[in-house]
This record gives C-alpha cells, structure tokens and sequence, in this order.
C-alpha cells in the first residue's frame, strides 16, 4: 500500500494503533508515519517500529501531511483542531474517526478540507474490521479511493450517503464488538449457574460465538438460515430461542441498546 505523501496520526489509542498495525502490514513505510501521542511508553514503542512519535505537534512543525488521521477521543477534539490547522495544507485529506463529530464541526476547526468521516471497529486490530465512511463534498474521486484504501487494510469498508446514518452505524457495528463479547460474559454465566466449572464455562462460550462468528462469515446462507439449521423441532435450541426471541427478548433488548448507543452518539455531536 503506497502513501502519496506523509500520514499524520493525531492520537494513537486501542483503534488508532490497530489501524496504524494494518498500515504497516500492507506495505506503508513507517517513515512516512508520525505520531502525536502524549503517552511516553507508547511512542517509546512506535520508535521502535520505525514511527516518528511525539508528543505535541510542534515537534512536527515541519511536516505537511498528505493525510491526517484524527484519532483522539470526540470530547477532547475542540482542543486539538485549532492547533492542527496550521500545519495542514488545502489539499491534506482529513480521516476521522470520532465518534460523533460531524464534518462541520471539523471544518470549523481546521477549515475547508477535504473530509472523510470514518467509523471502524476494534476487530481491525485482527484485519476483521468493517468500516463505514461518509465523505464531505470537497472530498475528490482520488480522495475517496485514499480512505478507502486505507480501511481496507484492516478489513472491509462501505460507503454512506448520507452523514446522518453515521449515527447508526456507530451503534450498530462502531460499538457492536462489545455486545458480542458481553454476550459471551452471560453465556459463560449461565454456565456456571449450571453448575459448570467458570474456566470451563467461559471457553465453552468463547469458542461458541468465535466459531458462530467464522461459520457465518464462511457460509452463503443467511443467519436466520443457519440459525433454522441448527434448531431441532422441540429441542433444546429451540427451548432456548423460545426465550430469546420471546418478548422482551434478545431481539428487543438490542433495539433498545442500539437505540441508546445512536442517542449517545447525537448527543457527542
């Protein structure tokens, strides 16, 4: 995977670095790679990968990145543009992946640049990602095909329409992994309510959803299909799915969950 310029990354947490880890997987030279992080054992890391890693931007005076990454928390992003806008040039493309923070609300901070709103996920960290990405109108046909790119080392990328859907995916599949890993947490609970051995529980729960998870990636058929297939008329799964799919069930808590994650997502904006 070929930069045309420098890519700055402002911020270099849990999903910045797994971004920054598939970069550099796909062939991106880490020299072409600086990092503003204030946390001193992290960028003593990055240095040692080949990353230029500071901890302000004015030890980056001197650079003009074809692309920033924004990958700081939504609430601490009123800080960090006004500092960044004189360091970008007009034609640097801006990644961000807040959540919540709309492309207005970077233009106002950083002016007008091309902008691409990005919401990816923690499995990127494994090249599992999925990322959805909305572009501003500034945003060039060559622009576009950059961001993608660089979501596509980490996994698989959409494209929206409309900003506003951003919000959902957010919800959905932005927040979406830790819904799954908590279900594995009830799954492993349930079993020790039976009586089964915590350690037990939990790798039976584990190796359940990993391998649920690789079938329906590796099948042609649907979930709904595979859930049919594997559900005995009068057995034990559907004992189970009669409870799940009963009001006020699994179907009903998600909604309300994602739901809420959408709202706390307007709110941020």
């Amino acid at each position: 995977m070929r930069l045309p310029g420098p890519l700055l990354m402002v911020g270099c947490g849990r999903m910045g670095g797994a971004l920054l880890d598939g970069w550099l997987k796909r062939g991106v030279e880490p020299g072409l790679v600086a990092v503003v992080e204030p946390d001193a054992a992290l960028r003593a890391s990055l240095r040692e990968r080949g990353v230029g890693a500071v901890a302000d931007l004015e030890a980056v005076a001197g650079l003009v990145p074809a692309v920033v990454l924004l990958a700081v928390k939504p609430q601490v992003m009123p800080e960090v543009l006004p500092p960044l806008a004189p360091h970008l040039s007009p034609s640097t493309l801006v990644v961000s992946i807040a959540a919540g923070i709309a492309v207005a609300t970077i233009e106002a901070g950083l002016g007008p640049l091309p902008v691409v709103r990005v919401m990816p996920n923690t499995p990127a960290a494994v090249g599992r990602g999925i990322s959805a990405l909305y572009a501003a109108p500034r945003v060039d046909p060559e622009g576009r095909t950059l961001a993608e790119g660089l979501m596509r080392a980490v996994g698989d990328a959409v494209w929206l329409d409309d900003e506003e859907a951003m919000h959902a995916v957010t919800a959905l599949s932005g927040s979406g992994p830790a819904y799954v890993f908590h279900l594995v947490e009830a799954m492993a609970a349930a079993g020790v309510r039976l009586d089964l051995d915590p350690g037990l529980a939990m790798r039976l729960a584990r190796a359940t959803v990993a391998g649920g998870g690789a079938l329906l990636d590796a099948s042609p058929d649907d979930a709904a299909t595979l859930r049919t297939n594997v559900t005995s008329k009068g057995g034990t799964t559907a004992a189970a799915l009669g409870v799940l799919m009963g009001e006020g069930g699994l179907s009903d808590l998600m909604a309300s969950a994602v739901a809420a994650a959408a709202k706390r997502s307007r709110e941020l904006a």
